[in-house]
């Protein structure tokens, strides 16, 4: 069916160097604007993911580059976004915005790029040291960008209608996998814990053979089960703390978002004090202080060669550019 358009729909993905919003970056941006007369026009971009304050590229995270198999030597030499903001915008024009968990993840990363374009002209244009020519062109670019405003359009979530059409509830799942029929006493504890176990029980019959989609059939083994759709990565259950590299403890909200618990713990050790008198599960409480005891443990036994020179490496990095942190 054709689309029933007034003004233009602009269909758009995001590749990223993770899923962070306010810490990666866009390395691959396509557009799909639909006209109302039903033609099309698509355009994509290579982007280096720069980070304005250091003036360098940002790394892209391994695991997302296994999604999107871009690597950092792929984008080294594409423009930075900052060269191609004003193309994006013209393309952007007075169109309807649309995507697939665009409203959780893209549409917030493509308003965070231009934000950061707008606040490193600004800063250039106020550097008494940046020369008159390069402040001209940060001039042109904020007026290019001024009158972007993405919280403006309408937008479409293709997931989001999905999800509203096809609910991924129990009771879906028990009419989809049970025979199509429906279960009585449904949100009573005891009727919805009996469906879950003949909804396992279905997906096990269901699933046996490998198909198109999946290399792998289920297999009526718990551990096989519990890592289907990969393991968890959050640390406590409300996800205040994730695995990264390494199975590293990461701090996930707040204004330390991105950084160790490690690193965090040698610098700001109050903040830990701070978790544990502050209004957060007991569950999150307590990995907190797991962490604690085992940062402690490890500072009151003697450093091996390796260790050490991992804990000057660090001292290092924490006093280049005449800065502590």
């Amino acid at each position: 069916m054709q689309l029933n358009l007034k003004r233009p729909l602009l269909f758009f993905d995001i590749e990223s160097t993770g899923l962070n919003i306010v810490t990666d970056a866009i390395v691959e941006l396509s557009f799909v604007k639909v006209f109302p007369d039903g033609h099309d026009e698509v355009k994509t971009w290579r982007v280096c993911p720069w980070d304005y304050v250091h003036s360098c590229q940002k790394a892209i995270d391994p695991s997302a580059s296994e999604v999107n198999g871009i690597k950092d030597a792929d984008v080294a030499h594409e423009p930075k976004f900052l060269e191609i903001v004003q193309e994006v915008v013209g393309w952007i024009g007075d169109s309807d915005l649309a995507g697939f968990n665009s409203n959780r993840f893209d549409l917030p990363m493509l308003a965070e790029e231009i934000e950061r374009v707008r606040s490193y002209c600004k800063g250039r244009i106020a550097d008494t040291k940046v020369p008159e020519a390069k402040k001209n062109l940060a001039r042109r670019t904020l007026e290019a960008i001024a009158d972007i405003d993405l919280h403006t359009r309408r937008t479409v979530d293709v997931q989001t209608i999905y999800h509203y059409m096809e609910p991924r509830n129990l009771r879906a799942a028990y009419r989809f996998y049970c025979g199509g029929k429906d279960f009585e006493n449904a949100h009573t504890a005891e009727a919805d814990t009996m469906a879950t176990y003949e909804v396992l029980k279905a997906q096990l019959d269901m699933y046996r053979e490998a198909d198109a989609w999946h290399e792998q059939p289920l297999q009526n083994d718990i551990e096989f089960l519990s890592g289907v759709g990969g393991r968890p990565k959050t640390i406590d259950y409300a996800g205040r703390l994730v695995r990264g590299k390494g199975g590293e403890a990461v701090i996930n909200f707040g204004k330390h978002r991105g950084k160790t618990a490690r690193e965090v713990y040698e610098v700001e050790p109050a903040y830990f004090a701070w978790i544990e008198n502050g209004e957060f599960t007991m569950d999150t409480k307590r990995q907190f202080a797991r962490l604690k005891e085992q940062f402690d443990q490890e500072r009151s036994k003697p450093l091996d060669q390796q260790e050490m020179s991992d804990a000057l490496n660090r001292l290092k990095g924490k006093f280049e550019g005449g800065k502590l942190f």
